[in-house]
């Protein structure tokens, strides 16, 4: 069983940057993929990022050049680097790993981009 913990959101103007952490209560070496996940106000939960074991990354169209995914296995986090923001990118937050023992989920952080 994995905790997780997201932190790094709050309101940002357009334009602006966040870095999103999730901090992980055990050992994260052996998953199988890491990912964060958006769900906006009335919207279904959509892929933003994603890194598998391997080191590959994938991201969703909106968020290309402007988020990148990371993972540091001793320290336990990921991390969701985000710049540019825009209004579009409001959303709660979450982050996800699927490790060989199951798929975890954190509680959210909410990410807010107005002026």
């Amino acid at each position: 069983q994995v905790q997780l913990v997201e932190s790094g959101g709050g309101l940002v103007q357009p334009g602006g940057s966040l870095r999103l952490s999730c901090a992980a209560s055990g050992s994260i070496f052996s998953a199988v993929a890491v990912g964060w996940y958006r769900q906006a106000p009335g919207k279904e939960r959509e892929l933003v990022a994603t890194k598998i074991r391997s080191g590959i990354t994938n991201y969703a169209d909106p968020v290309k050049g402007r988020f990148t995914i990371s993972k540091d296995n001793a320290k336990k986090m990921v991390y969701l680097q985000m710049n540019s923001l825009k209004p579009e990118d409001t959303a709660v937050y979450y982050c996800n790993i699927q490790m060989p023992s199951g798929n975890y989920w954190g509680q959210g952080t909410q990410v807010t981009v107005s002026s």
